[in-house]
């Protein structure tokens, strides 16, 4: 499903014939300017994530450490009560 060379070299041949070839290197640069804003967002918008899942984490570990210290001397009475 990949492009080989004869598919690329068609395109480039198209692209020559419909821009002109001092066109080309503008569309390039555009187009590269394109991929790296894009890569630039798409990073931003992992690091947001990967900073929010730490953040429900952190909260998610500070709902386990509440529960754990309100049921544990629960459990600890009931089984004094069930020793006696």
């Amino acid at each position: 499903m990949g492009i080989g060379g004869s598919e690329i070299f068609i395109i480039l041949l198209f692209a020559l014939m419909f821009f002109g070839a001092d066109k080309i290197p503008e569309i390039a640069k555009g187009l590269g300017k394109a991929m790296r804003e894009f890569k630039k967002a798409s990073d931003d918008i992992k690091s947001e994530i990967n900073n929010s899942m730490s953040d429900v984490k952190s909260d998610l570990n500070d709902i386990k450490e509440d529960l754990t210290n309100t049921v544990n001397p629960v459990k600890d009475d009931i089984n004094k009560s069930i020793q006696h």
